[in-house]
């Protein structure tokens, strides 16, 4: 009897390993609760017996999918979305069904970088978020969904993680980026249809670890350290393996980054990393030019910094011209002298809403971007900039300009008056005669109060190269 005994346990033990391997498994960001982008063909893996066949059926069409999962059980498909709506379910069967449900169709966003955009909500220790009481009391939108990538790093590429599609709570809102979060509300409010936001940001990271080892070849002044070395979150591309990879696929309407304190020591290549990095997030994500909208870093006093933050201030305003589908939210007004992590993030979160509604959803009436430097012209001592981005004018809201430098061929900067003259700024100084060259904002503390009639700031500029 025991030969037998030891066949059936062995048998059953087969049984149930047979089973756990031939059911299908997904991936963590797809599951129950999900946000799927709407009017789209969006993607759907995992993993199956070697050799299965998995149906895989919609509710919102009734329509079935069929796929084969590959020698090493892997799978993937794309399946038709419909405008917004839901909730619905979707039916995954290689033999066994398993039912994700509580699917909401609309728009889908993505939100990462460092401590700013992973600062969440209820704030960090002695470092407030300004409305934080009032959005945790209002937390609860069924609309939106929130899914946030846990902190982790890899030197290989990894598929899966440890998280889950939330809904909105005071909860579950106050562990939440509070640029991300307030993004998806408002967003929600204004389209008046569901939206997902993923939250994948790690503070004090610098922007090479968010790049894919693709897209680091060319740009790289960085060593990649021996796999003997012990691994860290600022080595080159382990944060991309770690927290980027797993959701790569799964269908996005666009990107919100927040990130670049940790590159002031290398400013000078910055906006080829941002290039870089786009462009290899949306080869690998397979969903075309999707919306990248990123903030510029605000004012303050890095440690050793001798104003470089301006250099890191120029080249994210190139980025602008570097990568396709892409738009700055300027923060020179919404900084803190006390904290690298300034508590407005409210309007942060608007500023970038501001270029989504208007480029990615085609809203003409929507303005989006404040004065840029065009031009400018000395006369009798003074020096006359123009702006474009300034349809209607610009304004300091009934306060005096602050944060003008004006320079003459000795290439000293001097601190200068400045006056709004219509579409122009009229600056000058008692200490230059012979002004050639302005700046404004362009040093690690200095804040601006220049913005068009649409309240929409200047980003930091310089008319000369020195």
């Amino acid at each position: 009897m025991k030969p037998l005994k030891s066949l059936l346990l062995l048998s059953t033990a087969l049984l149930i390993t047979f089973n756990s391997f031939s059911k299908v498994t997904l991936p963590a960001i797809i599951s129950s609760g999900m946000v799927l982008q709407q009017q789209s063909n969006v993607a759907l893996w995992g993993k199956a017996k070697a050799g299965a066949k998995v149906t895989i059926s919609t509710s919102w069409n009734q329509k079935r999918y069929n796929a084969s999962a590959s020698t090493d059980g892997t799978w993937k498909l794309s399946v038709q979305t419909p405008k917004a709506g839901g909730p619905y379910k979707i039916t995954f069967n290689d033999g066994e069904e398993l039912i994700l449900d509580d699917i909401l169709i609309g728009e889908v966003w993505l939100c990462s970088g460092q401590s700013n955009m992973a600062m969440q909500v209820k704030g960090y220790s002695n470092q407030p978020i300004l409305n934080s009481k009032d959005l945790l009391a209002a937390a609860g939108e069924p609309g939106v969904r929130l899914f946030k990538v846990g902190i982790n790093m890899s030197r290989t590429p990894l598929t899966d993680l440890n998280a889950k599609w939330e809904h909105t709570s005071s909860e579950t809102v106050g562990q939440f980026s509070a640029v991300g979060y307030q993004f998806a509300r408002m967003l929600q409010q204004k389209l008046k249809v569901p939206v997902g936001i993923i939250q994948s940001a790690n503070g004090g990271t610098i922007i090479e670890a968010w790049m894919s080892k693709e897209s680091f070849a060319g740009v790289t002044d960085l060593a990649i350290p021996a796999d003997t070395v012990k691994m860290i979150k600022n080595e080159p591309f382990v944060l991309f393996n770690a927290m980027i990879n797993p959701i790569v696929g799964f269908n996005i309407k666009g990107a919100l980054w927040y990130q670049g304190e940790n590159n002031w020591f290398t400013a000078g290549t910055y906006d080829k990393k941002m290039e870089a990095m786009v462009k290899g997030w949306r080869s690998v994500w397979g969903c075309g030019d999707f919306s990248f909208y990123y903030v510029q870093l605000a004012p303050n006093a890095y440690p050793n910094g001798k104003d470089k933050l301006p250099i890191i201030y120029e080249k994210q305003a190139k980025a602008m011209q570097l990568i396709p589908n892409s738009g700055m939210a300027v923060s020179v007004d919404a900084g803190s002298q006390t904290t690298i992590h300034p508590p407005d993030k409210t309007i942060i979160a608007k500023r970038l809403l501001y270029w989504a509604l208007a480029k990615t959803y085609g809203n003409k009436h929507i303005a989006y971007m404040g004065p840029v430097y065009k031009s400018l012209k000395v006369a009798d001592g003074k020096v006359v900039v123009s702006f474009d981005k300034a349809p209607t004018g610009l304004t300091a809201n009934d306060k005096p300009l602050i944060s003008f430098e004006i320079a003459g061929d000795d290439k000293v900067f001097h601190p200068a008056t400045a006056v709004i003259s219509g579409k122009t700024v009229i600056v000058q100084s008692n200490a230059v005669k012979g002004p050639v060259a302005v700046r404004y904002a362009f040093k690690d503390r200095s804040e601006g109060n220049l913005y068009n009639v649409e309240g929409l700031p200047a980003a930091p500029f310089r008319t000369d190269s020195w």
